[in-house]
């Protein structure tokens, strides 16, 4: 069997996404793939954040003999193992994940209504004057040794 490591179009019209995929040559572009290796999202600002790539698989299925087209080739060469552009990936990676953060609406617990607090007596001297204090059975064998 032929292997060839290619995309895989999905997303929808006018915001394509693609799959960076192992499959067979005879297969349709969109048909059965043999395993996903990657992702690559022409959307993304950041060019650099727009191709993740799964090196180990990668050079896994180049070992065995699998043949990129020429769009991935380009890709593997930039971000695959020992790629040209991984610190600039590293980094637009980390740009992009900070600006998601930001933009993240904040968490807001909506307000319980409150029950008024019963003040609890809680008598902070009280436990100390029971241990000063001998209690009866102590006091009746206190009395029987003197």
């Amino acid at each position: 069997m032929a292997v060839r490591i290619r995309m895989k179009q999905m997303g929808r019209k006018h915001r394509p996404f693609y799959r960076i995929c192992a499959m067979d040559a005879r297969v349709p572009r969109d048909g059965r793939m043999l395993e996903q290796l990657g992702t690559y999202d022409p959307m993304v600002p950041e060019t650099d954040a727009r191709a993740i790539l799964n090196t180990e698989r990668i050079q896994h299925w180049l070992n065995v003999g699998a043949l990129p087209t020429e769009k991935v080739r380009v890709l593997i060469k930039k971000y695959g193992p020992g790629g040209t552009h991984l610190e600039a990936q590293r980094l637009a990676l980390a740009r992009l994940a900070q600006v998601r953060r930001r933009n993240e609406p904040l968490q807001v617990e909506p307000k319980a209504a409150k029950a008024p607090k019963a003040k609890e007596e809680t008598p902070a001297k009280q436990p100390a004057a029971e241990d000063a204090a001998p209690t009866e059975a102590e006091a009746d064998t206190a009395e029987t040794k003197e």
